[in-house]
């Protein structure tokens, strides 16, 4: 009987052991092949030397990575890491194979920390706001989106939401020039909060719909009257943009839109973020907007190239406004671009890099290192900017 059982059981075994794995996923070499891209770029070897021309090369196969994903219709998919795995010289080319590791996630860990200001959401029709409700919206909700993208510890946010973009709310996200100032508002509020960043937007819609309570005359019109902020609607819809600081360009636009019913209205002295403000309907649906928005804005930029400003050029020294706590550490290089201004004076135009800046040295707030051509570092002035070679 003893020897039948361990028969049994020996038989058994396979089956067992197969019903197990098949709760398990299986990864063929197919979908592990799926979720990897090998691509080449290659360079010219110029005045600036093998280690201008490996980050070209490199710049050249994360590009063809991209457009691979493109061809393939996975516009989802990002590419997560980049590995080389090969590298060699040919004449005065230079030429890198890389691995680039593809992944399904809507968000990215980014390898930098971003800064981003955020500047006042203005209302479009200003009467949609009695003074006997709450006053923190046009400052709260750019303030909440910001705080949500520092939570995620990918961006750095800078709250200067006593400044408004939009003299005409109605107009935006066109930016009206000032009599006095012909510059862009955009970069000139990035360059004095070092942000590479501007978070901006317009309430366009906080109506509350009280025609339906107020029709009709008499006893049964004036309660109804008297009810509608207990069981009323209200409409509402949120611009949110993002405007790159260095060139002024309008790089996210969305408009988010929905409707409160119950207690539409939100008393004074509530701050948005606040507990007893988000227990309100009203407060409930815009905390769910800021929520959208800032998930929205992390997943286009969280793995966005990072960029900063030279604040210094000391000899052979250029310092940057970026340090520890955007995650830069010495050995990290950076392209270095001239902060030139477009015929309309109102962006940088697209330059030529001056060439690449291998830190050093990393404090808190600021890094310095060395240009690598050495006869382009006395054309580098504070003001110029330095981006990451990394891509989305």
């Amino acid at each position: 009987m003893a020897f039948s059982r361990w028969l049994t059981m020996l038989f058994l075994l396979p089956v067992l052991l197969s019903a197990c794995s098949d709760n398990q996923p299986k990864l063929t070499p197919s979908a592990v092949a799926a979720r990897q891209i090998s691509t080449e770029g290659s360079a010219f070897i110029g005045d600036g030397g093998r280690d201008q021309a490996r980050q070209a090369a490199m710049d050249a196969a994360i590009a063809e990575a991209s457009e691979q994903l493109k061809r393939k219709n996975v516009a989802p998919t990002l590419i997560s890491d980049i590995k080389v795995v090969d590298e060699w010289q040919e004449g005065g080319v230079y030429h890198v194979q890389i691995l680039a590791v593809v992944s399904e996630k809507q968000l990215c860990t980014s390898s930098y920390r971003k800064k981003i200001v955020a500047t006042a959401f203005p209302i479009v029709t200003t009467d949609q706001i009695s003074g006997t409700e709450s006053q923190d919206l046009y400052g709260g909700i750019p303030r909440e989106i910001n705080n949500r993208l520092m939570e995620s510890g990918d961006f750095i946010g800078r709250n200067f939401t006593n400044t408004v973009l939009y003299s005409r709310p109605d107009m935006a996200p066109d930016i009206l020039p000032s009599s006095n100032y012909s510059g862009s508002s955009v970069i000139d509020i990035a360059r004095r909060q070092d942000a590479q960043f501007v978070l901006s937007g317009v309430i366009r819609d906080f109506k509350i719909e009280s025609g339906e309570y107020l029709r009709g005359s008499g006893v049964w019109a004036e309660i109804k009257a008297a009810t509608r902020d207990l069981v009323g609607r209200r409409s509402i819809g949120i611009d949110v943009y993002v405007h790159d600081g260095f060139t002024g360009a309008l790089l996210f636009q969305h408009r988010y839109s929905d409707s409160i019913l119950g207690d539409v209205s939100l008393p004074a002295g509530y701050t948005v973020g606040s507990e007893r403000f988000n227990a309100t309907p009203a407060g409930h649906k815009i905390d769910q907007i800021i929520h959208e928005a800032s998930d929205d804005i992390h997943r286009v930029f969280g793995c966005y190239p990072f960029a900063s400003r030279v604040t210094q050029v000391v000899g052979d020294r250029i310092v940057i406004a970026a340090g520890a706590q955007d995650k830069v550490k010495a050995g990290d290089r950076f392209k270095v671009y001239p902060a030139v201004s477009n015929a309309a004076g109102n962006g940088a135009a697209i330059m030529e890099s001056l060439g690449v800046l291998t830190i050093t040295e990393v404090s808190t707030n600021s890094a310095q290192g060395t240009l690598d051509v050495e006869s382009q570092k006395l054309r580098v002035h504070p003001g110029d900017w330095v981006k990451s070679s990394s891509a989305p």
